[in-house]
């Protein structure tokens, strides 16, 4: 624990704000994520869920405020290699199969393809389907190879947001053994997540969020 009470393998995000013109969807939050721990973040639609998690990724930066990523690194392109994220668009590529799919990310992580295909595919029970391209998907499907996708490198830094969007009852047991497992592999996992049953699962801590403040009176906001 350094002079300011924190813990320095932690990432801390401290009093950030984000604005977009008028609209603040973040304000002054502050909170801890842990290595080892699943943090669910929790709150009503435009509480500012998704835009914490675009910050503590990097895909957006914040307004006022930090984010300090510890021993990941500082710098955007250092969290960037080591970084896990499913938002709500798949990113897959329609006319290659969902096997090409996450070989090419594979690849493009320095990572065999090859076996890196078999490991998603026996989480994800990928195997009988797979070889067709995606845009012949169900929604369930494609959430399972994007799913795929974000884990291919074993990132130490995985964001997940409404990971369950369209999955099977035990599709979303299988996705919580994963997300634990990647926890206990000494990953730091931020799940955004409406549903109650899934939260249940996989969290141990919780950052509860209303109108971009973390909410008041409620058990579990993880502050430094």
């Amino acid at each position: 624990m350094d002079e300011d009470g924190r813990v320095p393998g932690d990432i801390h995000v401290k009093n950030v704000t984000k604005t977009y013109g008028a609209v603040r969807a973040l304000v002054g939050l502050t909170c801890v994520l842990r290595a080892g721990t699943v943090t669910v973040i929790r709150g009503p639609n435009g509480s500012g869920k998704s835009t914490l998690l675009a910050i503590l990724g990097t895909l957006a930066r914040p307004t006022s405020g930090r984010v300090d990523h510890g021993e990941l690194g500082r710098g955007r392109a250092e969290i960037r290699r080591i970084l896990g994220w499913l938002g709500h668009e798949s990113l897959c590529y329609p006319d290659l199969s969902g096997r090409e799919n996450i070989e090419l990310a594979a690849r493009l992580h320095g990572c065999a393809a090859r076996e890196a295909f078999d490991r998603a595919a026996d989480r994800f029970d990928l195997y009988g389907f797979a070889g067709r391209p995606v845009r012949t998907y169900s929604r369930g499907q494609k959430q399972r190879v994007a799913l795929a996708r974000a884990l291919v490198h074993r990132p130490k830094l995985l964001l997940l947001d409404e990971p369950t969007s369209g999955l099977d009852v035990a599709t979303m047991k299988r996705l919580a053994a994963v997300v634990i497992e990647e926890a206990i592999g000494g990953a730091f996992v931020a799940v955004v997540t409406h549903d109650a049953t899934f939260a249940s699962a996989i969290g141990g801590d919780v950052v509860s969020l209303e109108r971009g403040r973390a909410a008041a009176g409620l058990a579990g906001v993880a502050v430094p």
